[in-house]
């Protein structure tokens, strides 16, 4: 075996699937007709199947992907996350290469074994950590390769490292679509790879707007029940706790704002190896003690959200944040660095504030005009709110990566035009 299934139950059986007609979307009729003999099997390549944003973007695609036209097939390069993936991944089709037995740290034998065994139609790669899926799948001739960047990495904030620059220009050059989550990220993998930007495409994240609603009836309910004071003004975060998101500012700046006379209270959910860290700074402040939750991991982080006045996003770098999206879908308004695809998602002063990353002074200085100007925050609110449902709907990601997979399998010859 080169691999294994976590879950032997999802396995699909082909047969007696026929022969499925699909209507693309067109700006004008005739409509095409796209003849599908059978399903296009994609497979999702990740580093780690864990808790990440990237893996939680891509089970929202695979799970709202049409089961008529798609097969999916998700691979955990480096392992999984034994604790998660029972329960997040249930009834897909997971599949982990066998520790390679080869003893360089590339996994591109491993991989090939997978495509050769599952036979996909399209590779899609997320990530510097599965790119050898781009070279693995051209030697195997997988008729459509996908890659697509999500963020940053906290040790190539400043630029890559030559080598790294060159693979990537190579394996981008083996894609037959590279795309990334926003057209800042886009700008600086171009620029990274000496690519021209038009070669590099963009599909945004986005949230279930359903899911992730305004609750401002049960914000007093959420606040009991996470154990904080209704009263208070209440700013938190949902996420990794990682040096690159820079809880620590966050902290700090509560601290101004309560020395000002702010009865503020602060909500952290998530893990991460800075928890141990913020909890000794929260412990050792003079002004924090009994001002700051942690919360752990959580999954119910639209409760935590509607518990919010204000959603904090103080990170030194950020692909397209997910919790933002969903924060501002819950319609709470955002303060969050001017970095990143941060601005591309929060219009500045229409539905949340920015700051400069690492300037608390103005990060404190946004939060007190919010702590203090009530209506403001409803505005902000409520523009945040639209601005999802326009922009970052769940329903308009899945259409973009649903045409992305037909335009390949038309290109491969697996699908097929008809005049309507």
């Amino acid at each position: 075996m080169i691999a294994q299934k976590i879950d032997q139950s999802a396995q699909i059986d082909m047969k007696g699937i026929g022969t499925t007609c699909v209507m693309l979307p067109s700006k004008t009729p005739p409509k095409p007709i796209i003849i599908a003999p059978r399903r296009l099997r994609v497979l999702h390549v990740f580093d780690y199947l864990g808790l990440g944003g990237t893996e939680l973007t891509a089970l929202r695609v695979v799970t709202n992907l049409d089961p008529e036209r798609f097969e999916n097939m998700i691979c955990g390069v480096r392992g999984f996350d034994p604790e998660v993936v029972p329960g997040r991944y249930s009834g897909m089709n997971v599949i982990v290469p066998c520790a390679s037995k080869e003893k360089s740290r590339t996994r591109i034998f491993s991989l090939l074994d997978v495509i050769k065994t599952y036979r996909p139609d399209i590779v899609h790669s997320r990530n510097w950590g599965t790119i050898e899926s781009v070279p693995a799948a051209w030697f195997a001739r997988v008729p459509g390769v996908i890659h697509s960047e999500h963020g940053y990495e906290v040790d190539t904030l400043t630029g890559l490292p030559r080598r790294r620059r060159i693979f990537r220009r190579t394996v981008y050059g083996l894609a037959d679509v590279i795309f990334t989550v926003t057209n800042e990220l886009r700008d600086f993998h171009a620029r990274q790879a000496w690519l021209s930007p038009e070669r590099i495409r963009v599909i945004a994240n986005g949230i279930d707007t359903d899911v992730f609603a305004p609750s401002p009836h049960g914000k007093s309910l959420h606040r009991k029940k996470l154990e904080v004071p209704v009263e208070r003004f209440v700013i938190g975060s949902v996420g990794r706790l990682v040096p690159i998101k820079d809880h620590v500012a966050m902290l700090k700046a509560a601290e101004i704002l309560v020395q000002s006379g702010v009865d503020i209270h602060v909500l952290l959910a998530g893990f991460g190896p800075e928890l141990h860290r913020l909890r000794r700074y929260a412990t050792d402040s003079l002004v924090l003690p009994g001002r700051v939750t942690f919360l752990g991991a959580t999954e119910n982080v639209g409760e935590v959200l509607n518990a919010l006045d204000v959603f904090v996003l103080p990170s030194l770098s950020e692909g397209m944040s997910n919790t933002l999206l969903e924060a501002m879908a819950c319609g709470i308004p955002a303060v969050a660095t001017r970095v990143g695809g941060n601005p591309e998602v929060v219009e500045e002063n229409r539905s949340g504030l920015l700051f400069a990353a690492g300037n608390v002074a103005e990060f404190s200085d946004c939060l007190a005009r919010l702590a203090r100007e009530h209506d403001l925050r409803n505005e902000l609110g409520e523009a945040a709110r639209k601005r999802i449902l326009s922009r970052f709907s769940l329903g308009r990601m899945v259409d973009n990566y649903s045409q992305l997979y037909m335009e390949l399998g038309l290109k491969a010859g697996i699908l097929s035009r008809s005049p309507a």
